[in-house]
């Protein structure tokens, strides 16, 4: 029922699509490329993707994170049980198997529990391992629902315009210290929130703020 409705949203809103070519060259060049969004915009993510190569999304091992798992692999995305800070070796080295095939992970920097829209370092600790760019990806849409759970979650509503942005690839050093992984992690997370303030400023919204605690009901925006 969830990729029914992903699929419906996406039908009845009017989407623009920019920076895609960045992906697209990458993937003309044979290389892989790790794809980051905010836990709070992965709904509409997986039309975004396409089809664009073979992807692994790493998705938390309970109950919340395996009906999401269940819900991409109707749009050809498989799953890697665990997260960025979560989930072991095991993850890890699946991730990086994966990379080192040729295909791409993504990733949600800010999973499975918070805080909203501040990456792990773990996403960048992958790229520097697998010697792989990342990809920052948003949407915003001009009908949607922001829920108040920990993410805001952004669900997005029919019959309105969305837009999909894609960032510039970000260059993660296999050199780099745990002093200048930090700040690289947080290099990216300034960049994704620049894109996730310019996705809403192109459908004229702003991007709510997280919440301070996790609640049950959601609100209208």
């Amino acid at each position: 029922m969830i990729s029914l409705y992903v699929r419906f949203v996406y039908r009845t809103n009017r989407w623009q699509v920019e920076g895609s070519e960045r992906a697209l060259a990458l993937r003309r060049e044979g290389r892989s490329f790790i794809l980051a969004f905010w836990h709070g915009r992965l709904l509409m993510i997986p039309m975004a993707w396409r089809g664009l190569a073979p992807i692994n999304m790493l998705i938390s091992a309970h109950r919340d994170g395996q009906i999401i798992a269940g819900a991409v692999r109707y749009f050809g995305v498989a799953s890697i049980a665990g997260s960025t800070s979560r989930g072991g070796r095991a993850a890890l080295l699946l991730m990086l198997k994966r990379l080192k095939a040729g295909e791409c992970v993504g990733i949600t920097p800010d999973g499975p529990r918070g805080p909203a829209r501040r990456a792990s370092i773990g996403i960048v600790n992958l790229a520097r391992l697998a010697k792989v760019p990342i990809v920052p990806i948003t949407y915003a849409s001009s009908r949607r629902r922001v829920l108040t759970s920990w993410d805001r979650f952004h669900l997005a509503l029919p019959f309105g315009r969305g837009v999909f942005l894609w960032g510039e690839p970000f260059p993660v050093s296999a050199e780099l210290d745990q002093s200048g992984l930090e700040r690289a992690r947080h290099l990216l997370e300034a960049r994704m929130i620049a894109l996730d303030e310019e996705a809403e400023r192109r459908v004229g919204s702003r991007p709510p703020a997280a919440p301070e605690r996790s609640l049950a009901s959601g609100e209208e925006e």
